[in-house]
């Protein structure tokens, strides 16, 4: 069995259930403690109709939803899975629904200080919009991940006010789309299996051993 495997996880930054399936991951991976796993982030947008400032949190979930009660509903149920994954989510303190392209171009760009800086990184940015109510859509906010999670701020901050990278997260978004991934998180193994949704940690186990022994056959 080759114990080398690639997760390539698809997943928006404000989507509760792929914070949800990082923990589920993060379990998986103590199961899996006798393989070399790469882990990628990768870029999906859920609304990519958002404005760069965002909406108003409530109005949009209400109109995505098709009204408060509906939305409360949806979103009781999430703050359920998230406390058995001992995450309390606090969307009330949510104010803004972000445009996440931005967030996405930062993500990309901390793969480059090595795999524990990227997935520190995402994991910063879950809790300051899920926990903090921080709007990451905002260049600030941003900066601040960065630099929390060791990042050169300075950088980040100069390429932000660019367009560098957009055009490619764009299309990895939209190749993701053409590969059949309709919604997150989505967990790619190896190019061979993918694991829709925010499975439980045994599914993601299965798939990545069902992948690293395809590749020896």
């Amino acid at each position: 069995m080759n114990n080398k495997v690639t997760i390539d996880v698809v997943s928006d930054v404000m989507c509760p259930w792929c914070y949800i399936g990082k923990r589920r991951l993060e379990q998986a991976l103590t199961k899996l403690d006798d393989m070399d796993i790469d882990v990628r982030w990768r870029p999906y947008q859920l609304d990519a109709t958002l404005p760069p400032e965002g909406r108003d949190r409530r109005e949009y979930l209400e109109t995505k939803f098709g009204g408060p009660e509906r939305a409360k509903e949806i979103y009781g149920r999430i703050e359920d899975a998230g406390r058995d994954e001992n995450l309390d989510f606090k969307f009330e303190a949510i104010a803004v629904s972000p445009n996440t392209i931005d967030a996405h171009r930062v993500i990309r760009w901390s793969a480059n200080d090595g795999s524990k800086v990227h997935d520190k990184l995402v994991e910063i940015l879950f809790r300051k919009f899920f926990m903090e109510g921080a709007n990451i859509g905002k260049h600030e906010a941003l900066v601040s991940a960065a630099e929390e999670a060791g990042m050169d701020s300075s950088v980040v901050a100069s390429l932000l006010v660019t367009d560098k990278d957009r055009d490619e997260v764009t299309k990895e978004i939209a190749t993701a789309q053409q590969m059949g991934v309709t919604g997150v998180p989505c967990f790619i193994i190896d190019n061979k299996y993918a694991v829709m949704g925010a499975q439980e940690p045994d599914a993601i186990v299965q798939a990545v051993r069902q992948a690293a022994e395809q590749t020896d056959s």
